[in-house]
């Protein structure tokens, strides 16, 4: 049997009308409405409204753990398991639905506070930058006060976070082929989100963590889990730490993994993946069609 680990997109992947495929569905239905209860307002029509709504921080992270559970509800209808799971950033709740560590209720009400806290957060600013002299960074990043790498996603593409004119200094003293500032209310990931993070913790510390049915790959701590003293741990320090999915994409050879599903909207993570690790299969799920088929 194929070794295959299913990873989950987080917060830029979202496309407007991604739940179209899903409406005629009586499961994905019920937890549309299970979702409106504890969101007070629709997943479907902020969906389905404009991007710049759904772009809002606000609804992203809730709309996309809704839509991402939903998938991985219809797959595991269908009798298909992973051996592993991981997520990038938000994308990491999701895996956490995927293993059993939490249920959807209780991953939903985290990911709304998360997602409520981290809108709120302001005087920050992140940038993805493309191109550059790995060790040059590194150096140019420590030495500047209040920026740190807060996703590391490929050894050619980073996305680094802090105050704006931390972010400036660094941009500015590097050579890159492309620097993109990110529309983001705050430094996430980073040490700005402290507050942040503590007032989170107080939401976390009450939900109850199970035994994850296959390991768990965290992002601040990319190495395989189960123990859902630890999940909870690593997700707790997740808000200010750094996204080591570069980390995580080595991690998959070396456990043996043949295969990678990403499931929810877009291909940015089959897309890093296929560049980092060719050998893995890959494939996309992102509709029921396509788990039907």
């Amino acid at each position: 049997m194929t070794k295959t680990a299913w990873v989950f997109p987080g917060q830029g992947s979202q496309e407007v009308g991604m739940t179209a495929d899903l409406l005629d569905s009586p499961a994905a239905k019920q937890r549309f409405e299970e979702a409106e209860k504890i969101l007070g307002w629709s997943v479907i029509e902020v969906c389905q409204s404009d991007e710049e709504k759904l772009s809002n921080t606000l609804y992203t992270q809730p709309c996309l753990y809704v839509v991402e559970s939903i998938l991985v509800d219809a797959l595991r209808e269908k009798g298909h398991q992973p051996n592993l799971v991981a997520g990038h950033s938000l994308g990491e709740y999701v895996a956490l639905y995927a293993a059993g560590v939490i249920d959807f209720e209780s991953g939903l009400r985290l990911v709304k506070r998360r997602a409520e806290l981290m809108s709120e957060a302001a005087g920050g600013q992140m940038a993805a930058l493309m191109g550059f002299d790995r060790d040059q960074l590194e150096k140019k990043v420590e030495e500047t006060a209040d920026v740190v790498l807060a996703n590391d996603n490929s050894v050619a593409q980073v996305v680094i976070s802090g105050t704006p004119e931390g972010v400036d200094e660094v941009i500015s003293n590097i050579k890159t082929k492309r620097a993109v500032k990110l529309k983001v209310s705050g430094a996430f990931h980073s040490h700005l989100m402290a507050p942040a993070a503590a007032e989170f913790a107080k939401v976390l510390e009450g939900v109850d963590f199970a035994e994850a049915k296959v390991p768990v790959l965290s992002n601040i701590e990319p190495l395989p889990v189960t123990d859902p003293a630890t999940l909870k741990e690593r997700l707790s320090k997740q808000m200010t730490g750094s996204v080591r999915w570069r980390e995580i994409m080595l991690k998959l050879p070396e456990l043996k993994i043949e295969k990678v599903v990403e499931i929810g909207p877009g291909k940015v993570l089959t897309g890093l993946i296929k560049r980092t690790c060719p050998d893995i299969g890959l494939e996309n799920i992102n509709t029921l069609a396509q788990i039907e088929g």
